[in-house]
């Protein structure tokens, strides 16, 4: 349908639309006019993705001043969907231009890494990420290719070349262009689809890559560097935001990764020695320019471009590197020292917890190493491996690691700890030594990001409580809203059970979960359900040990072998391989009619990225509330912080932590409104007020008194009375409260009915 939407023509590609897309539009362009920032929870399996879509390359070509959208997925998987969703939306686009409505083409393309680009047959072979752009590097590097030029024995890469020798006529027509179509059209014109995406990039409409790109400073100032501030940012999927904004921005040092730096440093120390026997001018020419005070030497070609600085654009340090490490030979020397009192700290007996700027004045008493000469570690190692002209840079790993830590250390006194652990609490019996820079505050990597976009869009099916991600992020959305779910039916069932057939609490809590009572419980739970429960049945642990230990006792019980007289079971591990293998059965069990459980791991891989709709996931169970691991030495360290600098109280972080995760898992079992599940909250603390209004709305809404408090024989009336009602005929067409047509659109709009008041058709 095309409808007004104040004034902006939307093109949306579907007949109907939910009340709550009409919403979410109505918001997402409040906050594109204002311009600025927003905030926005749209219930699951509502169409989040193709509104989002549509509202902004419909805003796009309403105001050509726009620039470009961002959009920023967490997985290859979503960059895919995305993609298909904005394909079936030009396709509609397109028809929409022939009936005489004039709609410019638009050019969109998903940007990976190499190992999910490169069609080279053996550099695309490289296994992991690192080798397959160690494989692209040595053959792509400039200085490779000018060797050979003169020797025909150095292998380069036919595609590069092309797209090279192509230059300015390697364009992508327009359209929208999924991986899969940029390594066919790579294959077809023998161009690089890796680097055609990388430029085309400046040309292209909507850009959808991972969230990597546009948080990690390493990789950012390398991708994201010359996107315009007019650009529109979307993050989707984002209610781990801030987990992902630490991660980029912290570094653990084990001692296995000290000696392969300190292996990494012999290798680059013979070279340095080769290349002054054989070419002692490069190493001069490099000295000057760093007396110059030029450390990135220009433009960087080819397949040589190194990771970009750690520490974000405004804080890296505009001057020239300092005289003790100018020279090759002295830089090296300089971080054999840093990595031997590296070394020395790690050899400790207890938990050792400190800021940077204690770690730097004991660095500087020990070893005289200072903060200025460590901020330009990584900067002074990118240049040295130019100018020794590595391309194997996979081995060097280690040693990138150990400039990341220096210059993240040297550059931040704020917002960062470091903690030396002797081992993992979990396993006090294994020596096992790290030390880790933890980043403590997410805000820090998303600062630059709010500054430089006019609008960044945050949205996820999971936001609750959504007011504390404005704190947590330290920004000021200009809208902030929590979407409720329109059904024509209650297709969702939660209900919160407390306690088992024998009326004993039921709770994961540390001090119940090894009561063999409360296993049991939970065994028979899941045993009742395998029963009533069609087709698939999925339940969530809150952690692996948790899982493997009650799994083992549920097997001593007996307790495994009648859950397999209903359906067969399949079981998430740690391993990728295993997991996706365990999947495919799973679903091919209840393809067949068999009937499964999968049992998986909140804040596991399933969890986040694994969809369970239909006959898959008719009933999810939530064993117990997933708190992060509180005696984590990160965990109390980022807690105080957010206390002392946000004001935000310890438990009221848990809380909300534990809380967005239990909503996640449970959300994987309704992917659209014609499907039905039921959600199973299997813990007596989900009956308090504080754990509860947590939820997102859209499940609270359909949380009725009579579900809640249920012991296990209580539940099983619940769940035959609700799969009973599901098997009824239904109207998928049914127009009026789920659904609005193009005039129901239009009279809203015409009615001037915004996205707050009752809605009347």
């Amino acid at each position: 349908m095309r409808f007004q939407l104040e004034g902006l023509t939307v093109f949306f590609p579907y007949e109907y639309i939910y009340p709550e897309q009409y919403r979410y539009m109505l918001e997402l362009k409040h906050a594109l006019d204002a311009p600025g920032h927003c905030l926005l929870e749209m219930p699951t399996g509502t169409g989040k993705t193709i509104t989002l879509l549509s509202l902004i390359t419909s805003y796009q070509f309403s105001h050509p001043e726009v620039g470009k959208l961002v959009y920023c997925t967490r997985t290859v998987p979503e960059m895919e969907k995305v993609l298909a969703e904005l394909q079936e939306l030009m396709e509609y686009r397109r028809k929409a231009a022939l009936e005489g409505d004039p709609c410019p083409e638009i050019l969109a393309l998903g940007l990976s890494s190499r190992k999910n680009l490169c069609i080279h047959p053996s550099v695309a072979e490289g296994g992991s990420r690192e080798g397959v752009d160690a494989g692209c590097r040595q053959r792509t590097a400039a200085w490779v290719r000018e060797k050979a030029s003169t020797d025909a024995d150095i292998e380069l890469c036919e595609f590069f070349e092309e797209h090279q020798k192509a230059g300015g006529e390697a364009l992508l027509p327009p359209g929208v262009y999924t991986l899969h179509d940029l390594r066919q059209l790579g294959r077809k014109k023998k161009w690089c689809p890796y680097f055609l995406a990388r430029h085309m990039m400046g040309l292209a409409n909507v850009v959808v890559y991972n969230y990597q790109y546009m948080i990690d400073p390493k990789v950012s100032q390398m991708v994201s560097r010359e996107l315009e501030r007019e650009c529109i940012v979307v993050f989707d999927e984002a209610h781990n935001i801030d987990n992902v904004c630490i991660e980029a921005l912290s570094v653990n040092l084990r001692s296995q990764t000290l000696d392969a730096a300190s292996r990494n440093i012999g290798r680059l120390n013979a070279a340095i020695r080769r290349v002054k026997e054989t070419d002692a001018n490069r190493l001069r020419v490099e000295y000057e320019k760093l007396v110059r005070g030029l450390v990135s030497g220009g433009a960087l070609r080819g397949g040589e471009d190194w990771l970009a600085n750690p520490v974000l654009p405004d804080d890296i340090v505009r001057e020239t590197v300092p005289g003790n490490i100018r020279r090759a030979e002295h830089f090296l020397s300089f971080m054999q020292r840093f990595l031997a009192y590296l070394r020395e700290r790690l050899r400790v007996n207890v938990v050792v917890s400190e800021s940077p700027p204690s770690f730097l004045l004991d660095l500087q008493n020990k070893v005289g190493v200072d903060a200025k000469t460590l901020k330009f570690c990584y900067d002074r190692l990118s240049s040295l491996l130019k100018t020794l002209e590595v391309t194997d840079t996979e081995e060097l790993t280690p040693l990138q690691l150990v400039a990341d830590f220096a210059t993240l250390v040297g550059t931040y006194a704020q917002g960062f700890a470091i903690i030396i652990e002797p081992f993992d609490a979990r396993l006090p019996s294994i020596p096992d030594p790290v030390m880790q820079l933890c980043c403590l505050d997410a805000s820090l990597a998303m600062k630059p990001i709010f500054a430089k976009f006019q609008s960044v869009v945050i949205t996820s099916g999971t936001l609750s409580p959504i007011d504390l991600y404005p704190r947590i992020l330290d920004f000021h959305p200009v809208a902030i809203r929590s979407f409720a779910m329109t059904l024509t039916r209650d297709c969702l069932c939660p209900v919160v059970v407390t306690r088992g057939p024998d009326q004993m609490p039921m709770s994961t809590k540390f001090e119940m979960r090894n009561d063999p009572g409360v296993t049991r419980n939970y065994g028979r739970l899941l045993v009742e359900l395998s029963a009533v429960v069609p087709d698939g049945i999925v339940a969530f642990f809150v952690s692996y040990l948790y899982m493997d230990a009650i799994i083992s006792k549920w097997h001593d019980m007996g307790i495994l072998q009648d859950i397999m007289k209903h359906k067969l079971v399949f079981i998430e591990t740690q391993d990728v391989v295993e997991t996706t293998l365990a999947l495919d059965n799973f679903r091919k069990a209840c393809d067949s009619g068999r009937g499964a459980v999968f049992l998986s791991v909140a804040r596991g891989k399933v969890a986040e990225g694994i969809d369970f709709d239909r006959h898959y996931g008719r009933c999810v169970v939530m064993y117990g509330v997933p708190y992060q691991y509180t005696l984590s030495r990160i965990l109390r360290a980022r807690l105080e912080y957010l206390r002392e600098t946000f004001q935000i109280q310890e438990n009221d972080y848990l809380a909300f932590d534990a809380v967005r995760q239990a909503a996640q898992c449970v959300g994987r079992v309704i992917r659209s409104k014609a499907d039905y599940g039921m959600m199973v909250f299997a813990d007596s603390r989900y009956q308090r007020h504080d754990k509860r209004d947590k939820l997102p709305g859209w499940i609270t809404s359909q949380l009725r008194e009579e579900h809640l408090n249920l012991s296990t024989d209580m539940l099983l009336h619940v769940v035959r009375d609700f799969m009973r009602s599901m098997a009824q005929p239904y109207d998928r067409g049914l127009v009026g409260k789920s659904l609005l047509s193009e005039e129901a659109v239009q009279a809203l709009e015409g009615g001037g009915s915004g996205g707050g008041g009752p809605m009347v058709y």
